[in-house]
């Protein structure tokens, strides 16, 4: 007997930031990843305010879903998908975010691709805004930095509730909506940095102006749950957290309370909001230190707590660690999400610790907190993958690292854990959201797309495709 439910959700994801291409068809506008250039593992990616002659912005094309959406969920169901984790590019159905009426090629788009998915028995799950806020929102205003950005979105979640009412049942607010508590979440998820031009690592670290836009994402996402639940009682609204597990160092009583501190302002304050409706007390002495004061509209308390999701949803790539003493941090190095690296894991070609028990403990902490059904939306590992001659792609390291971490799922569902799916990160090749690159791949199925630009877009199954076919099948049970 499977240790998962019968009716669980497997799949893949995905972003149209990343995925989908065909950045300026059929009327839609550019977003903030599209004025992102590409990179590298050495080399940032940069975000330019104009588009540069010469310069490669690989969301242009990306892997290019627009064209070949039905080749693609044609390999998903040959997988045996049983849902399907997507998102809707904002602006191409708003160009600029700000007109009153939708681009119409924009939603005809989306209702074939959900017209298929149905083909196949496939489940949409959707994230709403996954890192492509228009670009001209950010040029008026600054993002989420204005309240005025909350109209918008609302006025866009309108018009994909009802027009989508009978496809789609799972609807996520934001994508990793606590990027914006790090300095390059301005970029990625607020789009507040009007006017900057430069590397997305070097953007300025503006607290006041980033829990601020926040905030306005909260009171967005609350709006939009509201509507969801007085509206289409059949929808279910979740939230989406980037999960950075971390430890402390040592045992050292300053590392354990360092490390519940990042813990509690990375991990635990926005799905705080999010799910139980109301600003966490231990944030006042952050906000206190930091000098950070947030303006709350009337009303925008009382919306919190009526807007609380109905189930969590998070990605799991690592953990780190966390230590008080600066010699030991910059002995042992840190990575993306900060802390330092933990002697006893080994680290994937881009520096990120592989820790699958870090994901049976994230999902147990997170469980006991909110009581609440979970689910595991993004986790895989970035790998150069080589092409061998045959056109084939033996990547065994992404077998055993995403064995690995279902196992530990599996385990912490026998912990009591509520879990309803798993949803791989990048299930095709996708540009990574952090480097801009496509050598950085993540899928069961390769693609010819390289960092130059150049590929024909060809699909080909790597051996992780038949390995993932095998597991679902076996609903986990054969790995």
């Amino acid at each position: 007997m499977s240790v998962l439910k019968e009716d669980f959700l497997w799949g893949g994801a995905t972003a149209a930031n990343q995925y989908e291409g065909a950045w300026d068809v059929d009327g839609k506008g550019p977003s903030i990843s599209d004025m992102c250039t590409n990179g590298s593992h050495t080399r940032p990616k940069r975000v330019t305010p104009v588009l540069e002659e010469g310069t490669l912005y690989p969301s242009h094309e990306a892997t290019d879903f627009y064209h070949h959406y039905k080749e693609d969920i044609a390999l998903a169901a040959e997988m045996g998908f049983r849902c399907f984790r997507m998102s809707i590019n904002w602006s191409r159905i708003f160009p600029t975010g700000m007109e009153a009426l939708p681009n119409e090629a924009g939603l005809q788009f989306y209702d074939r691709v959900f017209d298929e998915l149905k083909k196949y028995d496939m489940e949409p799950i959707v994230t709403i805004s996954h890192y492509e806020i228009p670009y001209a929102l950010v040029e008026k205003y600054n993002g989420w930095y204005s309240r005025k950005v909350i109209d918008c979105f609302f006025h866009y979640c309108e018009v994909l509730f009802e027009r989508y009412q009978n496809k789609v049942k799972y609807w996520l607010t934001f994508n990793e909506i606590n990027s914006g508590t790090l300095p390059m979440g301005a970029v990625l998820s607020l789009g507040c940095i009007r006017g900057y031009c430069g590397p997305v690592t070097e953007v300025p670290d503006e607290k006041q102006i980033r829990y601020q836009g926040l905030h306005h994402q909260f009171v967005a996402s609350a709006r939009a749950v509201k509507l969801a639940h007085e509206k289409y009682p059949c929808f279910r609204m979740g939230c989406m957290t980037l999960f950075a597990t971390k430890y402390p160092y040592t045992c050292n009583p300053d590392d354990i309370l360092k490390c519940q501190r990042e813990m509690r302002r990375m991990n635990w304050f926005t799905s705080d909001v999010q799910v139980r409706g109301t600003y966490p007390s231990y944030m006042n002495r952050f906000f206190e230190e930091n000098n950070i004061t947030i303006q709350k509209a009337a009303g925008d308390d009382e919306l919190l707590k009526t807007g609380t999701v109905d189930f969590f949803t998070f990605s799991y790539y690592m953990s780190t660690c966390e230590t008080s003493d600066p010699a030991a941090a910059a002995a042992a190095g840190g990575n993306l999400i900060g802390g330092c690296a933990n002697p006893y894991l080994k680290a994937s070609d881009w520096g990120w610790p592989i820790d699958p028990k870090g994901l049976r403990y994230s999902l147990n902490e997170i469980y006991d907190r909110y009581q609440i059904p979970l689910m595991v939306v993004e986790n895989g590992l970035g790998a150069y993958d080589r092409k061998e001659t045959d056109g084939s792609i033996h990547d065994d390291y992404r077998i055993a690292y995403l064995r690995q971490h279902i196992e530990q799922m599996k385990e912490a569902v026998k912990d009591g854990v509520d879990l309803m799916g798993y949803t791989p990160w990048g299930w095709i090749d996708v540009v990574s959201a952090s480097t801009g690159e496509m050598a950085k791949r993540y899928g069961f199925v390769y693609v010819e797309k390289y960092d130059d630009g150049t590929g024909d877009l060809r699909r080909r199954k790597k051996d992780s495709f038949y390995w993932y076919q095998k597991v679902i099948r076996s609903n986990g049970e054969d790995l």
